[in-house]
């Protein structure tokens, strides 16, 4: 397992994607009856997405303060972001529901959100050092 130090860059995008997730979580689960009416999208479909996000915000904000982490734990959040942003536009897409013009709004702008996260993560990934006698493939270290 290759293990890193994670750059500034990194540190700061989990962080920062961590704390969007939270404040996203808090606003599902405490407001769904006044985002359902607003968004006409099934209140208990936003209940469950923000149940679904407490542990991914939770592991997001615990890997950020870490000072060293397996590169697959970032993989893995990259890997769980783009598959939010696949959903989003699953959920808009496959005709499940049918929201109005700001439900299509909310989807969209945070399925860009979770995009801008997503390359933030990769880059710092990039940035990052990988730490002497853990395993990394040329192709990977040379980044």
């Amino acid at each position: 397992m290759t293990t890193v130090h994670p750059s500034l860059l990194l540190r700061r995008a989990l962080l920062a994607d961590g704390l969007v997730g939270v404040i996203t979580t808090a606003q599902l689960l405490l407001l769904t009856n006044w985002l359902s009416s607003l968004l006409a999208l099934p209140g208990e479909f936003l209940f469950g997405i923000g149940v679904v996000l407490i542990p991914l915000v939770a592991f997001l904000l615990w890997l950020s303060r870490r000072e060293s982490m397996a590169r697959a734990a970032v993989y893995t959040v990259i890997g769980l972001n783009a598959l939010w942003v696949v959903l989003s536009l699953l959920v808009l897409l496959s005709g499940w529901f049918t929201p109005n013009v700001l439900g299509y709004a909310f989807v969209i702008v945070q399925a860009v959100v979770v995009l801008v996260f997503i390359e933030l993560e990769w880059l710092g990934l990039k940035r990052s050092q990988v730490i002497p006698g853990t395993f990394a493939p040329a192709s990977v270290s040379a980044q």
